[in-house]
């Protein structure tokens, strides 16, 4: 990797961002105590598909043949894929795995902001459209209580970060460690008035 990579420390952990503004995934999913692997997020056809569209707009070399086969088969439950596979019969250039020191899965910005929104709703939003066709809107609009809370903080410090002077890569990162551990806290305290509830 290369040494103008970036590391920034976002709750405790560190946060790799290239010099192209590639964010590594592998760091981001720390949060997650193991519970979300990147290998469940690119079995799943909404992910396939969005990053299909991604790579033909911005990667003329992409294979689309290659591709083809592998949106055929997302989704299934024999099916998985690994980011390494990925790259390899597609040719992608928006996810990338890497060795050495800087190791780990990186994701475009635009990818990540993808990746971001499983993070906090558990699916994509491309995910959430077909799962709701009928619906007017978009997963944010029907977010419950607990995940608006936690989208009106993210937009609050996400108006504080950029007045900053953070880059976009930057504030994703710290927006995504920040949105898992409200929610984390969030769930826990319904949980627990609940059962305060349960006693009175």
């Amino acid at each position: 990797m290369s040494k103008k990579n970036r590391i920034i420390m976002v709750q405790g952990e560190n946060i790799t961002i290239t010099k192209d503004d590639y964010i590594s995934l592998t760091d981001m999913l720390k949060a997650k105590d193991g519970d979300f692997f990147i290998s469940d997020w690119l079995r799943n056809r909404n992910t396939v598909e969005y990053l299909g569209i991604w790579e033909r707009i911005h990667n003329p070399d992409f294979n689309c043949g290659e591709f083809a086969i592998i949106k055929s088969k997302a989704g299934l439950h024999s099916y998985k894929i690994s980011v390494k596979e990925w790259v390899a019969k597609t040719n992608s250039i928006g996810l990338t795995a890497k060795a050495g020191r800087y190791g780990g899965t990186y994701a475009h910005k635009d990818i990540a902001f993808e990746f971001l929104n499983v993070a906090l709703f558990g699916k994509t939003a491309a995910q959430w459209r077909e799962e709701n066709p009928d619906e007017i809107g978009n997963i944010r609009d029907f977010a419950n209580v607990l995940q608006l809370v936690c989208l009106a903080n993210m937009e609050n410090l996400n108006a504080v970060f950029i007045n900053e002077g953070l880059e976009q890569a930057e504030r994703l990162t710290r927006l995504n460690r920040i949105a898992i551990g409200q929610m984390r806290i969030l769930v826990e305290d319904r949980a627990t008035r609940k059962l305060e509830g349960m006693k009175a």
